[in-house]
């Protein structure tokens, strides 16, 4: 018989992995692709960061909460990559 770990480790470091690929990736889309494209490409980050929350949960096999925790991670992924291109509509609009 296995006795369970008396201190798991935190999943709170995954989520917030996620939200940093999510920034990264954002950020790298605003220097390296188009203004016209930008749009096109956001949806394609925030399903890389959904595939990426999915397989980080995983590897840490715990059950409990895994809605929840893939949930805070692609929820904040979308909040990031919105702040982000709300940055992008702004530079747009303002002139120089």
């Amino acid at each position: 018989m296995s006795t369970p770990p008396l201190a798991p480790r935190s999943t709170f470091g995954g989520v917030v992995a996620v939200w940093i690929v999510a920034a990264v990736v954002g950020v790298a889309i605003g220097l390296f692709v188009p203004s016209e494209w930008r749009a096109a490409w956001l949806p394609v980050a925030l399903g890389g960061c959904l595939i990426l929350s999915f397989a980080v949960q995983l590897s840490y096999g715990r059950p409990h909460r895994f809605i929840q925790r893939v949930a805070s991670s692609v929820v904040g992924a979308l909040v990031i990559l919105g702040v982000i291109s709300l940055g992008f509509g702004l530079a747009g609009v303002v002139p120089g």
